[in-house]
């Protein structure tokens, strides 16, 4: 009997190794895509802001409409640090391979710094508005709020940067371009995804594009928990 109950014992307790190895590689799998998924919607919004609105530039990568500024602040609220590390890594690769790309510093500098000041807005929106996700407790004053702060973080960190190495001229007027295209870009990234959002079915449908929608809400929720559980204090 001794000899069943310890082969019993042994066999939960691989059962319950495979659970957790099984969680942990589904969590990494939700990093991830979290990560590439922000990637890929900041390299397409550069794109489509680059095609429409590269007659805005005042001067090389500040624009009067940046589109990128809305995809950097829903990505932090939407997938908080998961969303700044694709921000990152997306920095890096547009400003080494396009802004920049005789400039190491100065792409190092940008893609941080583009990255850091979205992370620090979805930092105060999880402290003060107790952030949820799919921004649903997130009503459009609060949404201005968020833009607001984050339009005056990060062309203040920039400019702040630009002080220091001595690169900008004209700097009033570069950053107030800079805090414009930010603030713009982010009011139109924001509010069409809290639209969009919103007419996400909370329970599955009848019809194939409803479970589909659906899906999207689950993915959207699971992100949101997942880089929730490992979030840095």
């Amino acid at each position: 009997m001794s000899s069943r109950n310890a082969i019993h014992a042994r066999y939960d307790a691989f059962h319950k190794g495979n659970r957790g190895w099984l969680t942990a590689m589904s969590s990494l799998r939700l990093h991830f895509w979290s990560i590439a998924g922000t990637v890929v919607a900041f390299l397409v919004s550069l794109w489509i802001n680059q095609e429409v609105f590269a007659h805005t530039s005042f001067v090389r990568g500040v624009n009067w409409v940046f589109l990128p500024s809305g995809v950097r602040l829903l990505s932090t609220l939407l997938l908080g640090f998961d969303g700044a590390i694709g921000l990152l890594l997306a920095g890096l690769v547009t400003d080494f391979l396009y802004w920049f790309p005789h400039d190491p510093v100065r792409a190092t500098a940008g893609a941080l710094l583009g990255s850091l000041a979205p992370y620090l807005v979805y930092r105060i929106a999880l402290e003060y508005y107790d952030l949820r996700a799919s921004l649903m407790n997130l009503t459009p004053k609060r949404l201005l709020v968020l833009a607001v702060a984050y339009s005056v973080a990060n062309p203040l960190f920039h400019h702040l940067w630009f002080a220091l190495t001595g690169t900008t001229k004209n700097w009033f007027e570069s950053f107030f371009t800079m805090f414009v295209g930010d603030l713009t870009g982010a009011l139109i990234m924001l509010y069409v995804m809290k639209g969009l959002l919103a007419l996400l079915p909370k329970q599955p449908g009848n019809s194939r594009m409803s479970n589909g929608m659906f899906s999207i809400q689950l993915a959207l929720n699971s992100a949101y928990a997942n880089q929730l559980a490992t979030k840095p204090t």
